[in-house]
């Protein structure tokens, strides 16, 4: 170690710092630690950056408003290498995001303004094409108005019936002559009953007013919503009136237009509007086509600027459901950003296998009802202090309740409540009435009938059923564990296509899923063709399969016991298929990523170091410029999308130097690990069967050695004894069968999650998102007090 000394002048400081970086073999010393924040010279330029910053967020933001799609960031995944950005490339961002930033405003200010004023020309020519037929219904319906008010207010129908009395030019003479005043706009439509009742309660129904609906919603501006709207116009007489009902009106969110009680004047109004709305509408088409040239132009390169290769923190976001399975992935790592969560699969799986092992109706009754009264009084259990051991089990009632119920479904299918037979329908099987005492009895079929669900209930306390038993579960087991890793393997795929990552479709899912499906894809297939046939009806006895399987790598094309006709032939098809699949999992994708690597190298790009960089601040109207600047090496190559990308390796080594080497080591390594665990993996799910066939046995002990031998005394001894051994075999039941089974059964199903499952698609190698909480500190230091 040497402690050395660096002078270097402000203007080159970045691009020395991040030389440094990428070297890594520097450790800084902070001469300035009493120097807050706020007080350190680079501090200006941060600010300068968080305004950067915000400003991608305001352009994201009109985009997802303007319904404009935004680049995606893995058509970028073309420049292979990224070098950290200049101090004049920061500056020329930050100048052109600023201008941009004031465009945009400008023309969506622009634009909203010609949207309110558009709103406001189309209410008004509703209101003027509502209002005509109001005036004729309130001249002709004068006898609706009478009113009982001294003074100004006196009826209206009294300066009406006058002006009719005097003859029809009188009669047509205007509202204002008979001192009739009116007030005209929109209101909500929603509001318009709560309008009517506040008008006549505070005016004493000294009004008339009429109303119609608009048939067509009006588009809110400023939120693009859609609302109903009625139109409306009011009668009244005097003035104060007509300003009290202006007041009302405009509290209600009322918006009040002129109208013209003179029918001419009124159609030189709507030819006025329509001739204004004309206008508008172009001006607003072209404002509009502007603006999204503008957010078009800007989604081509919104997800590049300032991007960085450091993978964002990934957040899951749960519920007091799935906050306990979220907790057990998380406990094996972190998936990463927009990688898929096996969280979300892991609330079946998991309890389905915790059931398969733990398989009784009436253990994961008990285990239900746990859970459920754990539920029902959550809210005083986690105001309460708890024990240890207790709180865990809080944490996870939910996982307990979905492993109890599984395992009353699966101890259905077992035909298995605490150790003894469930018959639940008839059986297929019939003992003979006549046998002698010590003679092997043996059950007969009944001919035509077929236990509907699950095993039949007759096997329990047979001699044979261990055989029975154990050969259903250990094919079982098989079956489900290729299920369960295939299901996993798949998920891979999902990751790679999402990631755009074709050679690890080809170069590592298609021949891993070919090599795993050619051998115990095989065996899946052969385990239920078997089961599919009535061997003894057709004269045979049912061939072995772990003899088949191991000639078949041992002997190719030698059949001991024939399953199917060809089978010799499809077993070699297969067997050469496996084969061929390992050289391309340990070849294609390393050869594929060095051609890859030689060809963006002959294109122009460079390693970190040398003096080619690519910029998030290039487009597609610098590329001559930026292949001038090069020499004549264009730094996009053949891009023709325009930007690329600008990273910052932060305690990252995302972006590090191509080495063949260690890309072949490491999937060497990744080619020896899959196929070796393809067959330990398969075998490691036979804990399904030995799991279940552990629990049962001990389950019949303990049964055996308690009540059984109490229910065979008789007398009041008797009585005594059962009442006994019964609260002792309920006691051993729930702290032997159900705690210290289930959680060695819930340990193994975790392990086949973590270690089978999730090592076929998951790494774990995410950061999980922390965010800063006054909340989660203060309960983290209620818990350091506690």
């Amino acid at each position: 170690m040497s402690l050395t000394q660096l002078y270097i002048a402000n203007e080159i400081g970045r691009e020395v710092a991040s030389a440094l970086g990428e070297l890594g073999v520097m450790a800084f010393r902070d001469l300035n630690s009493e120097t807050s924040a706020f007080q350190r010279t680079f501090t200006q330029e941060i600010r300068r950056l968080d305004n950067v910053e915000r400003q991608l967020r305001y352009f994201h933001a009109q985009m997802d408003k303007a319904s404009i799609p935004m680049r995606s960031i893995y058509e970028f995944e073309n420049i292979n290498t990224l070098a950290a950005p200049s101090a004049s490339e920061i500056d020329e961002l930050a100048d052109r995001s600023q201008g941009l930033e004031q465009r945009i405003s400008s023309l969506n200010d622009s634009y909203e303004t010609l949207k309110k004023r558009e709103v406001e020309l189309t209410e008004w020519r509703w209101v003027l094409k509502e209002a005509g037929g109001f005036f004729d219904r309130a001249r002709g319906q004068t006898d609706e108005i009478r009113q009982s008010v001294d003074g100004d207010d006196a009826p209206l129908l009294r300066d009406v019936e006058q002006a009719g009395q005097n003859g029809d030019a009188q009669g047509d003479r205007s509202f204002s002559v008979m001192n009739i005043g009116f007030v005209a706009g929109v209101i909500p439509r929603e509001r318009i009953a709560a309008f009517e009742r506040i008008l006549w309660r505070t005016l004493r129904g000294n009004l008339y007013m009429n109303q119609s609906e608009i048939p067509e919603p009006i588009i809110n501006p400023e939120t693009n919503e859609e609302i109903s709207k009625n139109v409306f116009v009011i009668f009244a007489h005097g003035k104060e009136v007509i300003a009290k009902i202006r007041k009302i009106s405009e509290s209600l969110g009322a918006d009040l237009y002129s109208v013209d009680e003179n029918s001419e004047m009124r159609r030189d109004q709507i030819h006025e509007v329509n001739t204004r709305l004309g206008d508008l509408a172009n001006v607003l088409s072209n404002t509009k086509r502007t603006l999204d040239a503008e957010l078009t132009q800007i989604g081509r390169s919104l997800a590049a600027w300032i991007k960085t290769s450091k993978t964002p923190p990934t957040y899951n976001k749960t519920n007091k459901f799935t906050l306990g399975f979220q907790t057990i992935i998380d406990a094996y790592g972190t998936a990463k950003y927009q990688e898929v969560n096996p969280g979300l699969p892991t609330i079946v799986t998991f309890p389905f296998l915790f059931a398969v092992m733990f398989g009784d109706f009436g253990h994961g009754f008990i285990m239900t009802m746990a859970a459920s009264a754990m539920i029902y009084y959550e809210k005083p259990l986690s105001r309460g202090k708890l024990d240890e051991l207790f709180s865990m089990a809080f944490f996870g009632r939910y996982i307990m309740l979905m492993m109890g119920i599984f395992s009353m479904y699966t101890g259905a299918i077992y035909c298995d409540i605490f150790s003894k037979e469930m018959a639940l329908f008839p059986s297929m099987w019939e003992w003979p009435s006549d046998f002698k005492a010590g003679q092997t009895v043996e059950a007969h079929r009944v001919d035509g009938r077929v236990y509907p669900f699950g095993m039949d209930w007759r096997w329990h306390d047979t001699e044979n059923d261990l055989l029975f038993s154990n050969s259903y579960k250990m094919k079982l087991s098989i079956l489900l564990g290729w299920a369960h890793m295939t299901y996993s393997l798949c998920l891979s795929f999902i990751n790679a296509r999402h990631f755009k990552s074709p050679i690890d479709i080809w170069g590592n899912f298609v021949p891993g899923m070919l090599f795993f499906q050619s051998i115990f894809g095989y065996l899946v297939f052969c385990i239920v063709y078997k089961w599919s046939v009535d061997w003894y009806a057709i004269g045979q006895s049912p061939p072995g399969l772990l003899n088949m399987l191991i000639y078949m790598f041992l002997k190719p094309g030698t059949v001991e016991e024939e399953l199917y006709s060809g089978q010799a032939v499809v077993q070699v098809i297969l067997l050469l298929i496996a084969v061929c699949c390992v050289p391309i999992l340990l070849f294609l994708k390393p050869f594929y990523l060095r051609w890859e690597h030689n060809k963006a190298r002959a294109m122009g790009y460079r390693g970190i170091g040398e003096s080619t960089r690519v910029s998030a601040l290039d487009d597609d109207d610098d590329d001559e410029h930026a292949g001038q600047m090069n020499g004549g090496r264009d730094s996009y190559g053949d891009d023709e999308d325009g930007a690329a990308l600008i990273t910052q390796d932060i305690g990252d080594a995302e972006h590090e130097e191509f080495e063949f080497s260690e890309v072949m080591i490491h999937q060497v390594i990744h080619t020896i690990e899959f196929c070796l665990n393809c067959v330990s993996h398969t075998a490691s799910y036979l804990r399904l069967w030995a799991l279940s066939l552990a629990h049962q046995q001990l389950s019949i002990v303990l049964w055996t050695m308690t009540l059984k031998n109490a229910f065979a005394q008789t007398g009041a001894m008797g009585v005594l004894f059962v009442t006994v051994m019964f609260y002792m075999w309920f006691f051993l039941t729930i702290a032997v069968l159900v705690v210290m089974e289930g959680t060695s059964a819930m340990l193994h199903s975790l392990r086949l999650h973590w270690v089978e499952a999730m090592s076929k698609h998951f790494i774990g190698d995410g950061v999980p998102f922390e965010p800063f909480s006054f909340k989660i500190l203060l309960e983290e230091d209620a818990e350091g007090v506690a």
